[in-house]
C-alpha cells in the first residue's frame, strides 16, 4: 500500500529485508524500532519538524496516568471500528489513540507523523502497527482507497488526500480541541467546529457530531507535562496542582 514519496515518482514500494524500494530505485531503510522514514527534505518544516521531545514525553505520561481515557472511549464509540477495518491515523504523535484502539479491536493500523521522535516512540510501544515518518499535509504515501477509516486527532486536515486514500464507503473522524479544553491554563478557546466542517465540505459530508469532556486532578508534575504538551511557557513561579478540563469535538464524516 505504501507509495514512494519522491516527487513525480509515487510508485509502489516493495519490502526487501530491512528497506523498501520502488521500481525506480528509490530506497528507504526500516529503523531498528521498526518505523519507516519517508520524509523528503523539501517536506521538512524545520531541522527537527513536529513535536518536541518534551511535548511527546509529557503527553505520554498524561496518557499513562489515564486522564485521556474518557476521550479515547468517546473516539472508540464514535468510530465503532471492527477487526475488518484498515485504519490510518494522520498526525498520530506517539501513537496512543491508534495503538490502544488497534490492540482493543484488532484492526490493521497505520500511523503517520512528521516527528521522527514521536514515530520512534510509537513504534517501540506498539510494534504491531505500521509507523511512517512523512508530511501528511502534503502527501499521504499510500495508494488510493487503501483505508476504510482515517483519523485526524488534533492533527492534520488534508481533505483531498484523506479522500484519495479513503474507500468510497469509508469514514473519517476529525477530533478538534473544544473551546473549554485546558481552559484553566489558556482560557476559553474558539469554537472550531464550523470552520472544520467547511474545510472538509468539498470531499465529505458530516454524519455525526459530539463533544467529549472530562476533568482530571493533576499534580504539579502533570501540570508541567500538560504545559509542555500544549506549548505553553512554564512560569517562573512554582507550578501548582489543579483540576484541568480535557474536551474534544468529534466530527464523523463520510465521502460526499
Amino acid at each position: 500500500m505504501l507509495l514512494c514519496p519522491v516527487r513525480d515518482c509515487h510508485l509502489a514500494l516493495v519490502r526487501e529485508e530491512h528497506r523498501l524500494v520502488c521500481a525506480r530505485g528509490h530506497s528507504f531503510d526500516v529503523a531498528r524500532s521498526g518505523y519507516i522514514n519517508l520524509l523528503q527534505p523539501q517536506d521538512r518544516k524545520s531541522k527537527q519538524p513536529g513535536d518536541t521531545a518534551e511535548a511527546i514525553e509529557g503527553r505520554r505520561r498524561l496518557h499513562d496516568l489515564g486522564v485521556t481515557a474518557p476521550l479515547l472511549r468517546g473516539i472508540a464509540e464514535t468510530i465503532a471500528a471492527s477487526r475488518e477495518d484498515v485504519v490510518l491515523d494522520a498526525g498520530c504523535g506517539d501513537g496512543f489513540y491508534l495503538g490502544t484502539l488497534a490492540r482493543e479491536v484488532g484492526f490493521d493500523a497505520h500511523g503517520i507523523d512528521i516527528s521522527t521522535a514521536a514515530i520512534d516512540a510509537a513504534a517501540r510501544r506498539y510494534p504491531e502497527c505500521e509507523w511512517i515518518v512523512a508530511n501528511a499535509d502534503r502527501f499521504v504515501p499510500y495508494a488510493d482507497r487503501s483505508f476504510s477509516l482515517v483519523l485526524s486527532i488534533t492533527a492534520r486536515m488534508n481533505s483531498s488526500e484523506f479522500r484519495r486514500v479513503l474507500s468510497n464507503d469509508g469514514r473519517l473522524l476529525v477530533a478538534i480541541p473544544a473551546p473549554e479544553d485546558a481552559l484553566e491554563l489558556r482560557g476559553i478557546g474558539r469554537d472550531r467546529v464550523e470552520r472544520t466542517i467547511e474545510t472538509f465540505a468539498r470531499d465529505f459530508k458530516l454524519v455525526n457530531q459530539r463533544r467529549v469532556t472530562t476533568n482530571a486532578d493533576l499534580d504539579a508534575d502533570a501540570v508541567r507535562d500538560l504545559l509542555h504538551s500544549i506549548y505553553r511557557p512554564i512560569q517562573s513561579k512554582p507550578t501548582e496542582a489543579m483540576r484541568v478540563t480535557f474536551s474534544l469535538d468529534l466530527l464523523l464524516f463520510r465521502p460526499a
